[in-house]
């Protein structure tokens, strides 16, 4: 048995209305509604998921990205909702408490699925993502473009396009494609990570206009490759998660955040115990090792 967690941005559980672009997508994964049970392929399960964690203020990536990863209400061990990239105490949550160091004391096999370029990882920046430092301190092996190229890594918006625009020499890719390649790494480790943080970039565009079309434009590419993860994995072994730290994109009214829940959707032989069991961010990682504890290592 295994686990696949797609991690994706900023993608939220909002009401339907003319602010939410995503009532006119009709994605069969993230078309979802305050109030509405959505019917899910592949026989997959919804868990309303709190994002607020107790804390004042619009839910931010760095503590809610934190909290997903750990279990830990990253929020509540700093005071406040952090954006952006996560803060020293935040690091030292990640490095202690992380979803991979508690799988790899149980003897589990680990992935990062995103790829890296050799110029990052050589010259890290100062900030770094919550999913990169909760890697990096596990020891988890960064992959390259070289295994991206082999078909054993996934760049973090799936078709390669923004990688060939920074002149990297790679190839694009369907998301079709992608979606399989997903699928096969992680069906090669016990469990796997996937993060795709565009959605929330696109959010954040200050043409609210060009941030419409973006959504339209990008929203049903993201679906593809969802649905191409589902149909290349074998769901009779594979559990797939996919999650979000915070709402951003279903709200077409504000650049910022919002205070929405998100969804936890889940499919495979785990879907009913995850959705029984995730209510916060903060269940993610504890319903992941709890699941993978159920089967012999």
């Amino acid at each position: 048995m295994s686990v696949l967690l797609i991690f994706i941005d900023g993608v939220g559980i909002g009401r339907r209305g003319a602010h939410n672009p995503l009532a006119e997508l009709r994605s069969e994964f993230f078309s979802i509604f305050a109030d509405e049970m959505p019917q899910l392929p592949f026989d997959g399960t919804m868990a309303v998921t709190d994002t607020r964690l107790g804390v004042d203020g619009l839910p931010q990536s760095a503590t809610g990205q934190t909290a997903i990863l750990t279990g830990v209400n990253a929020a509540a061990l700093i005071g406040r909702h952090l954006h952006g990239y996560p803060s020293p105490r935040l690091k030292a949550a990640l490095a202690e408490h992380s979803v991979y160091k508690q799988l790899m004391a149980r003897g589990r096999a680990v992935t990062f699925a995103n790829a890296y370029t050799r110029s990052y990882v050589d010259n890290l920046p100062r900030f770094v993502s919550a999913t990169t430092v909760a890697a990096m301190s596990a020891g988890v092996r960064l992959r390259m473009l070289e295994d991206l190229m082999a078909g054993q890594a996934v760049s973090h918006d799936f078709t390669n396009q923004f990688l060939i625009e920074r002149g990297c020499a790679v190839e694009p890719i369907r998301p079709e494609q992608a979606g399989a390649n997903l699928a096969r790494v992680a069906g090669e480790h016990d469990f796997t990570l996937y993060e795709h943080f565009i959605t929330d970039r696109i959010g954040h565009e200050r043409d609210r206009n060009l941030a419409y079309k973006l959504i339209c434009e990008h929203m049903p590419r993201l679906t593809r490759f969802v649905r191409a993860v589902l149909e290349a994995a074998d769901l009779t072994r594979q559990t797939v998660l996919i999650t979000s730290d915070h709402g951003n994109i279903e709200d077409h009214s504000t650049r910022g955040h919002t205070l929405n829940p998100v969804a936890t959707l889940a499919f495979g032989p785990h879907r009913e115990f995850i959705a029984g069991r995730v209510q916060s961010l903060t269940d993610i990682t504890p319903a992941i090792v709890e699941s993978l504890e159920s089967q012999p290592a």
